[in-house]
């Protein structure tokens, strides 16, 4: 079976959060399934100069206003396509975003441009390679579906994942005659999203089958608290929705032979982790502590819930512990941190911004890695955290409350607890689990056994990837007995 992947980013090439990373390692997990699946990312200069091995497929002189070249090739053992459009992706910024984290003006024609290829590779555009199904990712690639539904004469199965239903791709109506659709597809079960254009919400009407990355974030999309204005389309598609919970790749993140740091180890030899411990503290210019260190790797925003973290860093400061914390977002959320850093200089480091090498020393010497997110759809960090002997900290919600099963009596006297879950999610419910942490941190026993059971658990994509693999022979079947 062929699989047309369409993502806006993808590791190792691009990489804002973890949508890049199931774009990057879904592809590897389906191959044991017979399943071969080629992705379509956009050509920002950090793909074009990855890909190996680029072949042109079509050239378009005037797609959307620009000049771009469909391409493939193979970068990092990925099959991949890529829309070469310098105007539209060579960028002093990010994918999404200006260099001061604005977004781009143009962000409705950028991906517009980039559902038309996609709609067209769906189509048949590639010789001797035709896709069984479409699946793109969130909003960026939403529009691809509608395009596949309203404007291509070969129909296949469209299916769209849902990593953040917060980020829904929503522009001034008046952008629709600038589409190329049917009118039929500005409707209610089409873009139209209160008066606006809405591509995540056509995507979720135009999709045969809509995933969403936990099975508790689909329900909780279904809610007006996290349906952000979508819950009464979501509940209109029940029974075409399908939560899945996204798995790591661990040949990635593998503590045991991870190039990032200098001291390995894995789950059966533990004894060789506490020197990461050591060498993460140098790193960030840290004294060392008896008390625990705990770190944050996450986007500095609302959503994360690190407004709450900011709040409650004396928490850390009075036990003797230590905060690390890696990452980017709101200016006033960056601010608060680094003014702790700047009060408590023996207490708290931050570093701005992300870095792949130092994400994993990061994973591997904190003792306890806080994710207190006011809504996660899935979570990576704490899935990694797991795999690193690196206790997760998390609040209960979404994916985070799936994959954590938290240090109360039952789960420790069954040797189940992975790290520890908290609610209400908020400043004060943070400080009980920090305050839970310090108490079971100074029963070494304990605590080991905790880091124990969670290098332990799996949480590759072996069980995710059979759950798509099974979707998608669904799909495939239910359009072969339509087609006959």
């Amino acid at each position: 079976m062929n699989v047309l992947s369409v993502t806006a980013e993808i590791f190792p090439l691009v990489k804002t959060g973890g949508l890049a990373d199931v774009a990057g390692s879904l592809p590897k997990a389906l191959k044991s399934h017979g399943i071969r699946m080629r992705t379509l990312v956009p050509g920002y200069r950090s793909v074009i100069e990855s890909l190996d091995d680029a072949q042109p497929v079509e050239r378009h002189d005037n797609l959307f206003g620009e000049t771009a070249t469909l391409l493939a090739g193979r970068a990092a053992g990925l099959e991949l396509f890529v829309l070469d459009a310098p105007g539209f992706f060579y960028r002093s910024g990010g994918p999404y975003t200006d260099e001061h984290g604005v977004d781009y003006p143009d962000n409705w024609k950028r991906f517009a441009a980039f559902s038309f290829v996609a709609s067209q590779i769906a189509g048949g555009l590639v010789q001797h390679w035709r896709p069984d199904i479409i699946h793109a990712h969130d909003w960026h690639a939403a529009l691809s579906l509608v395009y596949v539904k309203y404007a291509s004469a070969v129909q296949i199965p469209r299916v769209l994942t849902v990593h953040n239903m917060a980020f829904q791709g929503q522009f001034p109506a008046h952008l629709f005659s600038e589409l190329g659709l049917p009118n039929e597809a500005y409707s209610i079960e089409g873009l139209e999203y209160y008066g606006d254009l809405g591509y995540l919400k056509g995507g979720l009407q135009a999709a045969d089958a809509i995933t969403v990355v936990s099975p508790t974030y689909a329900r909780e999309t279904m809610s007006p608290t996290f349906g952000m204005g979508l819950e009464g389309v979501m509940n209109a598609r029940h029974d075409d929705v399908l939560g899945i919970v996204n798995g790591i790749d661990v040949d990635v993140w593998d503590p045991s032979a991870d190039p990032y740091i200098e001291h390995r180890y894995s789950a059966k030899t533990p004894l060789r982790r506490p020197p990461n411990r050591e060498a993460l503290l140098d790193l960030f210019g840290l004294p060392p502590t008896p008390g625990p260190v705990f770190a944050s790797i996450n986007r500095l925003t609302w959503q994360k819930g690190m407004d709450l973290l900011a709040a409650v860093v004396d928490e850390i400061v009075a036990m003797e512990g230590r905060l690390i914390l890696h990452g980017n977002g709101d200016t006033e959320i960056e601010h608060a941190f680094l003014h702790a850093a700047r009060r408590f200089p023996r207490h708290i480091a931050v570093r701005l911004g992300y870095e792949e090498p130092v994400a994993h020393k990061i994973h591997a010497g904190a003792d306890a890695m806080l994710v207190p997110s006011r809504f996660e759809p899935c979570g990576l960090t704490q899935l990694y955290a797991l795999r690193y002997g690196c206790v997760p900290i998390v609040a209960r919600t979404g994916g985070l409350s799936e994959t954590i099963i938290d240090a109360n009596v039952a789960a420790l006297q069954a040797q189940a607890a992975t790290g520890i879950q908290f609610l209400p999610v908020d400043a004060a419910g943070l400080r009980l689990a920090l305050r839970r942490a310090l108490k079971l941190y100074r029963h070494r026993r304990i605590w080991e056994g905790l880091q124990r059971q969670g290098m332990k658990t799996d949480n590759s994509w072996h069980r995710s990837a059979a759950k798509y693999a099974e979707l998608y022979g669904d799909l495939t079947a239910t359009d072969m007995r339509l087609a006959g």
